[in-house]
């Protein structure tokens, strides 16, 4: 996992117990934040808040390790890059070697809605070149996995919005129960703030917080706080894991 205040699963744990406030705001290289704020709610083309939970720098990947090509991933939206990096260390974490998957039937299922990169590259159409259209499709998110590990299971991408990670679990689960063939399943969910235009919409219909802070089921609550991170498991049926002997996180 990559979560705002925390790098991995062990840092977020450390983060749960000291009850520590991971919101902050987007960071100042995403986009021109001055352009794009107003502190009247309601304003056309503004947001009135900025707050956020962030992973921090995005821009960091070693695209060979991975088999791709610089040019190829400076084409291909950030999402995709931190599903590879969390999708091998969940693999090494389940004790399944990365190297070793290929043509393997393993699936592919990542909940993920958020379309920011590809709204920022429409400002420059010229730029786009061959590698615009897989670099920016959600649909790639999850094959992007499939296709980097050689997995030979579907890949899906799963769109319900603040659900869809949740509703990926449930597709993986489904599978794992319907076809004994299928040896395992990625399943993981991403989101990454790259653009103010969710921003404005959300701010627009006030649904922001004007404090920066969530208080949920709380009677001052005054909206939310977005944020982003991605996080990935490798899910198996519970025979076949303890059969292989592979470590058991939860049931």
């Amino acid at each position: 996992a990559r979560l705002p205040g925390a790098p991995d699963l062990v840092s977020f744990a450390d983060l749960l117990r000291q009850g520590v406030d991971a919101v902050t705001e987007v960071p100042d290289d995403r986009f021109e934040k001055p352009r794009w704020h107003h502190p009247r709610p309601g304003e056309a083309g503004r947001s009135y808040s900025f707050a956020a939970g962030t992973i921090g720098d995005i821009k960091g990947f070693d695209a060979e390790a991975f088999g791709l090509s610089p040019r190829e991933i400076a084409e291909a939206d950030p999402q995709q890059r931190l599903l590879l990096e969390v999708t091998r260390e969940a693999f090494e974490d389940a004790g399944l070697r990365p190297e070793a998957l290929a043509g393997r039937n393993i699936a592919v299922f990542i909940g993920g809605s958020s379309t920011d990169f590809a709204e920022l590259r429409l400002d420059d159409p010229s730029a786009a070149d061959r590698f615009h259209m897989t670099g920016n499709a959600l649909s790639i998110l999850s094959n992007r996995i499939g296709h980097v590990f050689d997995l030979r299971g579907g890949a899906q991408t799963i769109d319900t919005a603040c659900s869809s990670s949740l509703v990926a679990l449930h597709l993986a689960a489904r599978a794992l129960a319907d076809d004994p063939a299928l040896e395992a399943a990625v399943v993981g969910g991403v989101n990454l703030l790259l653009s103010p235009y969710a921003f404005i919409g959300f701010s627009r219909a006030g649904m922001l917080s004007t404090r920066g802070r969530c208080q949920v089921f709380d009677a001052a609550a005054d909206g939310y706080v977005r944020a982003e991170g991605a996080g990935v498991v490798i899910l198996r049926r519970l025979a076949d894991a303890k059969a292989a002997g592979e470590p058991i996180r939860a049931l």
